[in-house]
């Protein structure tokens, strides 16, 4: 990587002018650092009357809020381009597009999606996106279906494997899901008042086995091609689009995964809407969480079964009937991911807004550990759950 340099917005504007794709790039003049994330610089590039037009993206070599002691590799802009252009063959309406990238500055050129709002953020101030749960199922089952084995030769789908290996992503996702909210670790960064209640997740045993059940399965089964890290903060929205982006995490794994982790979030919202709206509105946010719970699912499992109908190649996967027995398997592992993802964003150091937002601290600490119990029963239950419909009960359940 020796040539390899962290840009400054000047940088930015110059690259964007080269590697744009812009008729006239002299009208690029300025740009603006807005990343709110720990691995990246994101750069929008703005022209003379201050419209952003285009967005630069490059990878840090370390984590931002660590600092230089925990290091990272700069491939991971190489496997996320990758892994954007491929979705974006399967999924052009649903996943950003990339315009050029350069595996040695670690840069990425993309459209600008200002036009979008993070769903993250609009989730958090109650703003309901009726299309949102549809979509994100469309692009679950479009880009994993056809990077599976239903759809690829098994040679190509081999090569892919070897493509899209990505040790050192894996081994961070590995530790922050399944490894760091189970112990006592420095990263670790849940309120003290929460302490008895962590604590109770690092002595139960069966919790624990499920947990190394569902790691080892992440260890093992290269499903598809997953986006790795698909939650509401790497999802853009308008009232009729929605596009995917952050895609550095992409591997070949569990599609339980993607779509557990997908589901995972909306679920935060859910706990956290008590802390973040008055009663009345909270109450008609969580419904509409629910609804796009099984929504998401309902559109992903649709799709992908009418896929299997008409596209899968090898005979064997073919047979009348195994798509639907695959996808029983599926589910049981999204609920198990959910239930992981739940715990990991509320333990562990990965924060999100949904939490972060809540200002009154009793309310706070209250929505966590309705959310870390609601994560700890879906990993349990996981293998009785048998529906989005007894998912739904499940949560409500839950309180």
């Amino acid at each position: 990587m020796s040539q390899y340099r962290t840009f400054t917005a000047a940088d930015a504007v110059e690259y964007a002018k080269q590697f744009g794709g812009l008729d006239n790039p002299a009208v690029l003049t300025s740009a603006e650092e807005v990343g709110d994330g720990n691995l990246n610089l994101v750069f929008k590039i703005f022209d003379q009357q201050g419209v952003s037009r285009i967005v630069v993206k490059q990878a840090l070599p370390y984590v931002r809020c660590v600092g230089e002691s925990w290091p990272l590799t700069l491939d991971r802009v190489r496997l996320e381009a990758e892994t954007l252009i491929e979705h974006y063959k399967y999924a052009p309406q649903h996943t950003v597009k990339v315009l050029h990238y350069d595996a040695e500055l670690a840069v990425m050129v993309m459209e600008d999606l200002s036009d979008h709002k993070i769903w993250r953020g609009e989730l958090v101030k109650g703003v309901y996106y009726p299309q949102a749960a549809a979509q994100l199922g469309e692009y679950l089952a479009q880009t994993l279906f056809h990077t599976s084995d239903f759809y690829l030769h098994p040679r190509t789908k081999k090569a892919e494997v070897a493509r899209f290996t990505n040790p050192e992503l894996c081994e961070m996702t590995e530790d922050l899901f399944f490894n760091e909210p189970y112990i006592v670790h420095e990263r670790n960064a849940y309120p003290a008042a929460l302490e008895p209640l962590v604590a109770s997740l690092r002595t139960d045993d069966e919790l624990r086995i499920a947990v190394a059940g569902l790691k080892h399965h992440f260890f093992a089964h290269a499903e598809a091609l997953l986006h790795g890290d698909i939650h509401s903060g790497s999802i853009f929205v308008t009232e009729s689009s929605l596009k995917a982006i952050d895609a550095e995490f992409g591997f070949f794994g569990p599609i339980g995964f993607d779509v557990g982790t997908a589901l995972a979030n909306l679920l935060i919202n859910y706990c956290a809407l008590p802390g973040l709206l008055s009663p009345r509105e909270a109450a008609d946010g969580r419904e509409q969480r629910l609804k796009e719970v099984q929504g998401v699912w309902l559109a992903f499992a649709e799709r992908f079964l009418a896929l299997a109908s008409s596209k899968t190649t090898d005979l064997a996967l073919a047979y009348p009937g195994y798509a639907q027995a695959f996808l029983r398997q599926v589910w049981t592992d999204t609920v198990g991911y959910c239930g992981v993802e739940i715990i990991r964003r509320t333990v562990g150091i990965s924060q999100v807004a949904d939490i972060k937002n809540i200002t009154d601290e009793a309310m706070r600490h209250e929505c966590l550990r309705h959310a870390i119990t609601l994560g700890r029963t879906l990993i349990l239950a996981a293998e009785h759950i048998d529906d989005a419909e007894a998912l739904i009960a499940r949560v409500r359940q839950a309180g």
